[in-house]
C-alpha cells in the first residue's frame, strides 16, 4: 500500500496584506513548520485544516494511485510535490511524497 507523507516545511506571513485586506481574525492557521501528516488510501489526514487539503488533494491522490512526475520533471523526485495551501495571508507549503510500506 502506498501512503503519503505531508511536511509543513514552510510557513510565512505577509502582514503588509493583512493590514491593507484582511478583517482582523481571532484563530488562524495551527500548522507548525515540520509537522507532519500521512494521508491513507487519498483520504484527507486528521487535523490537515481543508483549505491545505484543498490546494493538495489532487496531487495526493494521483501519487496514492502510482502517478508522480508532474509538470514533465518540475520535482527532483518524481513521487513527490511542493503545494502551499490557499491562504493568501500566510500560507503553509507542504511537501508531498509518495512512501511505499515495507
Amino acid at each position: 500500500m502506498t501512503r503519503i507523507k505531508i511536511t509543513a516545511v514552510r510557513r510565512t506571513e505577509y502582514r503588509d496584506l493583512m493590514e491593507i485586506y484582511e478583517n482582523p481574525i481571532e484563530h488562524t492557521c495551527d500548522i507548525c513548520e515540520g509537522q507532519t501528516f500521512i494521508s491513507e488510501n487519498g483520504r484527507k489526514p486528521e487535523g490537515l485544516c481543508d483549505s491545505a487539503w484543498e490546494s493538495m488533494e489532487y496531487f495526493v491522490r494521483e501519487l496514492t494511485n502510482g502517478g508522480g512526475n508532474f509538470f514533465d520533471g518540475w520535482m527532483k523526485n518524481p513521487r513527490s510535490a511542493m503545494i502551499s495551501c490557499n491562504d493568501g495571508f500566510r500560507p503553509v507549503s507542504f511537501y508531498i511524497e509518495a512512501i511505499d510500506d515495507q
